[in-house]
């Protein structure tokens, strides 16, 4: 099985295996305490801050180990949110954050900054933003599906000069190297870079105005309550400062990889359409979209092929809804497949990869009714108007009818798809810039929206 999936949670780094066990005889006194045993585990905690510090760029005794990467993002939010709350309560984000950013986001006034097709933002976006009340801006150092890097120290330097902080979130970047730029927050989580999962850091820069939220103790200078799980942040600072001494050497590698994946793609399966930014990206992660494909089968196609892969496609979400990172780009969202080498990843399993996927895409499309790849006009059309009955069917079924009948009518002519799929709003804008088609734009009707497309080839 070859497991394609490390931006979700890369396999234990055998560091970090080592360092846990290690751990265990040794650190599980309490580390406050005077006695022999208390004292040892207060060398171990005080060992893992340091060299956690030491990778992020940050002194010791401004980081935090946390439960999770989502438990620091929502304490770093609320404390600079509450230690500047005199200033006001706005909050600058960029649309492609991870959700546990957007989620903190929610009881705040916020302003949300769009990104380009790649996935990136703007720095003069986020200053365009600022705003007297603005009380911190949040910025991911590289974004968790796409894999596209943010501006992050040109960001930093508009807000430094503008007197606001920036939060970073760095969870998916970490492992290759510290966040440049004048950052004044920052979170990770170590199973994004192959310690245990359970902790994360929140590192808080002197100077930053910061008020813990909720009940505080005297552990982690009063920013994290509760006891902390010290083998596993053991394991965590380990596992970090060894994927640091490897990461030069495994960054050239990977790309090597992930820029063989990007080029064969296109040119083994029909109707793809690769995401994010072809340069200013992670080393090991890759990501595309196909036409008329269901993303949860096409996944189970995979997995039963030995791969296992993730996807921010519409049909393998609870909600039914496209992901929030491909809604903001404005690119195709159906059939979307992720793929996140891990470290040590090897070319063969690449390979093999490339050599199941056009297969499992046919099958997938086969069984879907999709249209053959490419459109061709038909012979007679007659009707200058068709409408396409999409409600109560989800992505990608009314893109399929879309391609199927837009040869029906002639050079000039209309279809009108309606649907009540909320992805139906970014594939078929998609579809027509991908098959060179226009998208009129959407129209209200009795259920759902009326989405119309005019032929124009």
């Amino acid at each position: 099985m070859s497991y394609f999936d490390a931006a979700s949670g890369a396999p234990l780094h055998p560091v970090a295996r080592q360092a846990l066990l290690a751990s265990l005889d040794d650190g599980w006194a309490d580390p406050s305490r005077l006695y022999r045993e208390g004292r040892r585990a207060r060398m171990l905690l005080d060992a893992a801050r340091e060299a956690a510090a030491e990778a992020v760029g940050c002194r010791a005794d401004e980081l935090a180990f946390t439960s999770s990467g989502t438990q620091a993002v929502h304490l770093g939010i609320s404390g600079a949110l509450a230690g500047r709350r005199r200033v006001g309560r706005h909050l600058i984000v960029s649309a492609v954050e991870h959700s546990s950013v957007l989620h903190s986001a929610e009881s705040f006034d916020v302003t949300e900054v769009p990104v380009g097709r790649t996935g990136a933002v703007s720095p003069q976006a986020y200053v365009d933003a600022l705003r007297p009340d603005t009380a911190l801006a949040c910025l991911q150092s590289a974004n968790h599906e796409v894999g596209t890097v943010q501006p992050v120290g040109e960001v930093a330097a508009g807000c430094r000069e503008a007197g606001v902080p920036l939060l970073v979130d760095a969870a998916q970047s970490l492992a290759w190297g510290p966040v440049e730029g004048g950052w004044s927050l920052l979170t990770g989580s170590a199973h994004k870079w192959g310690g245990p999962s359970g902790v994360g850091l929140l590192a808080v820069r002197k100077g930053v105005r910061f008020s813990p939220q909720g009940p505080t103790d005297e552990r982690e200078s009063g920013r994290v309550p509760g006891f902390e799980n010290l083998p596993a942040i053991v394991a965590a600072a380990a596992s970090l400062r060894a994927v640091r001494a490897e990461a030069a050497q495994e960054a050239v590698r990977l790309r090597e990889l992930t820029a063989r994946i990007r080029a064969r793609v296109p040119e083994l399966v029909a109707d793809v359409e690769v995401v994010g930014d072809p340069e200013r990206r992670l080393p090991g992660i890759v990501t595309f979209s196909c036409l008329y494909v269901d993303g949860e089968t096409l996944l189970h196609e995979l997995d039963r092929e030995g791969f296992s892969v993730s996807s921010g496609s519409s049909c393998t979400s609870s909600t039914l809804t496209p992901s929030h990172v491909l809604k903001a780009m404005g690119v195709l969202s159906e059939g979307n497949v992720r793929i996140s080498l891990p470290l040590g990843a090897v070319s063969e399993e690449v390979d093999r990869f490339l050599e199941v996927l056009p297969g499992a895409v046919a099958r997938v499309r086969e069984k879907l009714g999709a249209p053959a790849p490419t459109v061709v006009p038909a012979v007679g059309a007659r009707e200058d108007a068709l409408v396409v009955d999409a409600l109560g069917k989800r992505c990608p079924i009314p893109v399929i009818e879309l391609a199927k009948v837009i040869g029906d009518v002639p050079v000039g002519g209309t279809v009108r798809v309606l649907s009540d799929d909320e992805a139906a709003r970014l594939d078929i804008p998609a579809w027509c810039e991908m098959r060179e088609q226009e998208y009129v734009g959407e129209e209200p009707a009795d259920r759902g929206s009326a989405y119309v497309v005019r032929r124009i080839s």
